[in-house]
């Protein structure tokens, strides 16, 4: 069935073998449920924030990388005006009629999702008619590295490839994920997640334009100055945080609205504290500041990587983890203030990192639940892997690399 070759498999994954199995047992199963003799393959990764955390939805900047967690798909057209796709570990087939969307609109999982998707991709100009597709992921779900965007971008890549002739831009795929999240899920969420996912490797990001992200690609990654990233699931999911999280942007926009503007992006710090008597919302005034802040953080970061002034990086780093913590406030939900996994996670992991002298921790993506990251030595991973093993059990701790290469097709039909 026309399965990705050794080389692009050694350029993706950085072995053909374990990966070459994956895509095989991917292409039977998708046989076994559409029984289409030939396919598409494809791979979206998740992502990392490395730094300039929740600044994108207000045209902030932000510093994200892709990593070796992907979501890999195989896809056909399959003639009818009717999209199928089977989720590996789903037992529910998602089935969504083009000729009919507003019917799966209102849904509010999956089904919503790629209906919302669908009409975003007929809304930016481009076609699409029905195709069958089966879907397996490393990426973990609900918990901050992006398994959403990750699937999105995937859904993109078939969608590109199948019916637009490969005229679909990363950016359009951003935009599509960012219409369906924002019109189906009603989650207020910027394109960070997504541009992430497509565009691949260490980008540096600035969304002050909302209608065309810039971008530039940084050819780096941690093993390059001798460290590791270590990402650490604390056990609490984000399934039930849209709220959380919405409120943040939300609550940036309401300091916005008092300097007169729409979006942070479009003031200074200056404005903000001549004018932060009139915001009557604390809070929002602190993740204003964290905005601001970080946004600054974010600048730095990329001349220390421009430089290879690897130390001024974890420590800007670290100090964004710290903004996160008292300014941005998404460690943990004041609904449920006695459950505190990503606290805790970090709390334990500085303790770690105390005794070795080297390395940052802090909040990982949205926040409130989910995901730390830990950058550290390489030559201590194994005993820090060994350590929050025991407080979050092996299954959640993941040493991971930067990808290289974002949402892509890997052979035609």
């Amino acid at each position: 069935m026309n399965l990705p070759t050794k080389e692009q498999l050694v350029q993706i994954y950085g072995e053909s073998e374990e990966s070459g199995k994956r895509f095989a047992q991917l292409a039977e199963h998708f046989w076994q449920h559409y029984h289409h003799d030939s396919a598409a393959y494809f791979s979206a990764p998740g992502r990392t924030e490395i730094i300039g955390n929740h600044t994108d939805h207000n045209g902030g900047k932000v510093i994200a990388a892709s990593i070796d967690m992907d979501t890999i798909g195989a896809a056909y057209p399959n003639g009818t005006r009717v999209v199928h796709i089977t989720s590996e570990g789903y037992a529910k087939e998602i089935v969504v009629d083009l000729a009919d969307l507003s019917a799966f609109l209102e849904h509010s999982g999956t089904e919503g999702l790629v209906a919302g998707m669908m009409e975003g991709v007929q809304k930016a100009g481009f076609s699409v008619s029905g195709f069958d597709a089966y879907v397996s992921t490393k990426v973990i779900p609900a918990a901050g590295v992006s398994s959403s965007a990750s699937f999105e971008m995937l859904i993109c890549s078939i969608v590109n490839a199948l019916f637009c002739g490969g005229s679909m831009t990363v950016t359009d795929y951003a935009r599509i994920g960012q219409y369906a999240e924002n019109t189906c899920w009603k989650k207020d969420s910027g394109m960070m997640d997504q541009m992430a996912c497509a565009v691949g490797g260490t980008v540096l990001f600035d969304f002050s334009d909302r209608g065309c992200p810039k971008y530039k690609k940084m050819d780096v990654s941690f093993e390059d100055f001798g460290y590791r990233l270590v990402i650490v699931n604390t056990g609490k999911g984000h399934a039930d945080l849209s709220d959380a999280y919405s409120g943040i942007p939300a609550e940036m926009k309401e300091a916005a609205k008092v300097l007169g503007v729409s979006l942070l992006h479009e003031t200074t710090m200056d404005a903000l504290l001549a004018k932060c008597g009139e915001i009557e919302n604390d809070r929002a005034l602190l993740r204003a500041l964290h905005f601001f802040e970080e946004n600054s953080r974010v600048e730095q970061a990329a001349a220390c990587i421009g430089q290879q002034q690897w130390e001024t990086l974890l420590a800007l780093m670290r100090e964004s983890g710290h903004s996160s913590w008292e300014l941005l406030q998404n460690c943990y939900d004041i609904r449920n203030c006695k459950e505190q996994k990503v606290a805790r996670a970090l709390a334990l992991t500085d303790l770690f990192l105390k005794k070795t002298g080297h390395g940052i921790c802090r909040v990982h993506g949205g926040g409130f639940a989910g995901v730390i990251l830990c950058v550290l030595p390489e030559e201590e991973t194994e005993c820090y892997v060994r350590f929050i093993s025991e407080y979050v059990g092996r299954e959640n701790v993941y040493p991971m690399k930067v990808r290289k290469i974002g949402a892509v097709q890997l052979s035609g039909c």
